[in-house]
């Protein structure tokens, strides 16, 4: 700017002290890297991957390559395009390390762990190149060499020829399907619909991996860091789990929702699911091992039970697969505080308020039963749909802590 004479006398910068700088932390993010949404659902992703030998019958083995490890690494596509051939090494611990140059933010020999399976791709690459490049020396090679007018195997492809090529693959492509909920006759099944084609595109495996990475539990700075960004914020926009995929994932799990006596509720489906959006919408308060519809209680923000949290015993508590791990652990807590008691010194009233009854424990394990017998009774694929819908429901649940004891401890009152 000032080479430019932006600070001089009636221009824009007039006055700019001298010792005013710009470093390169300064400089904001693309709006491209803020861009959500643009994910790929995992259906879609292992039709893709399925079908990579086909990008093999119509563009050179080093296309596939590229393509493959966009979606192992999440990395841009120029970033993958011109990896040098010495783009692979090893931590401390001889895990395997992606090396790689992030143009966009002007950071060179950035360290990025990879799979195993994808260190392995790399390595048979380097083969594939050092046999027909012989002559050149390594630290000259390209992993990803053009075969046009490159006679020493220096030049690497461009990224608009890999995103051609990858076009005219998906293109090519029977046609994409995901799976959506629909209701017939009162119960909600899966159906497929066509997936838009235009939605695959290079960049949008760098947003399936935020995503998938997300979902798998990685906390925010560690995504952060694997995503190369500078500001937490950009990286929280590539996973933010938004509306559409919340309810559509709040529907795969309501569908599997049991009463108390681990009753499948099919004919109240819509109408828990309606409550359900309703609550995630408004932020109300949901009870430990499901949900609650008890008036009083909701009205209190869950502070007002009756039955002092007693939800496996109350007409009004609903749950669902997605609490499955909350019900085993609450089961495992009621048998070890039952072995403590039993063994403990104490009056025999004071012990029989604190034992948990027969009646509860035999409770928990038969809802447990049934919503393991009713994962048991899908199919793989639509058990691979609820556990995905389950992971997000997770993620996103906010459960307002009720201030309850564990059940080796009385419960006080809230306060």
């Amino acid at each position: 700017m000032r080479s430019l004479g932006l600070t001089g006398p009636g221009q824009p910068l007039e006055g700019l002290p001298g010792d005013v700088v710009l470093r390169e932390e300064d400089i904001p993010d693309e709006a491209e890297d803020s861009e959500a949404g643009k994910d790929l659902p995992q259906e879609v992703m292992r039709q893709l991957c399925s079908q990579l030998d086909a990008l093999d019958a119509i563009a050179p083995p080093h296309i596939r390559i590229a393509v493959e490890l966009i979606i192992d690494t999440g990395r841009r596509p120029q970033e993958v395009s011109y990896l040098r051939w010495d783009c692979l090494d090893a931590d401390d611990d001889g895990q395997p390390v992606l090396i790689y140059d992030n143009y966009k933010s002007h950071r060179l020999r950035r360290r990025l762990p990879i799979a195993a399976a994808t260190a392995t791709l790399i390595t048979r690459q380097q083969e594939t190149v050092r046999r027909r490049f012989p002559n050149t020396p390594t630290k000259d090679l390209a992993l990803l060499p053009t075969q046009m007018r490159n006679p020493h195997g220096i030049k690497t492809i461009s990224e608009d020829l890999l995103a051609q090529w990858h076009r005219t693959w998906v293109n090519g492509l029977a046609d994409l399907y995901v799976n959506v909920v629909v209701e017939n006759d009162g119960r909600r099944t899966n159906q497929q619909i066509h997936f838009d084609k235009a939605r695959v595109f290079l960049y949008a495996y760098r947003h399936s991996y935020a995503q998938r990475h997300a979902d798998a539990g990685v906390a925010p700075d560690v995504l952060k860091e694997l995503m190369d960004h500078r500001q937490l914020s950009t990286t929280q926009g590539y996973y933010r789990v938004g509306q559409q995929r919340r309810r559509e994932a709040v529907e795969r799990v309501a569908a599997m929702q049991f009463d108390r006596h681990g009753r499948r509720i099919w004919r109240q489906a819509q109408l828990v699911l309606d409550s359900e959006h309703a609550r995630r919408a408004v932020g109300e308060v949901a009870v430990p091992y499901g949900l609650c519809t008890e008036p009083s209680n909701v009205a209190a923000g869950g502070h007002d039970c009756p039955v002092r949290f007693r939800c496996v015993g109350c007409g009004h508590f609903r749950t669902d697969v997605s609490y499955l791990p909350d019900l085993e652990s609450y089961l495992a807590d009621l048998l070890r505080s039952r072995e403590r008691l039993v063994a403990f010194s104490a009056d025999d009233w004071a012990k029989g308020e604190a034992m948990p009854s027969d009646e509860e424990i035999t409770r928990v394990r038969r809802l447990i039963s049934r919503v393991r017998a009713d994962l048991d009774e899908l199919t793989d694929e639509d058990r691979a749909q609820i556990q995905q819908a389950v992971q997000v429901v997770r993620r996103t649940r906010q459960v307002v802590s009720l201030g309850l004891q564990s059940p080796s401890a009385p419960a006080r009152p809230a306060s």
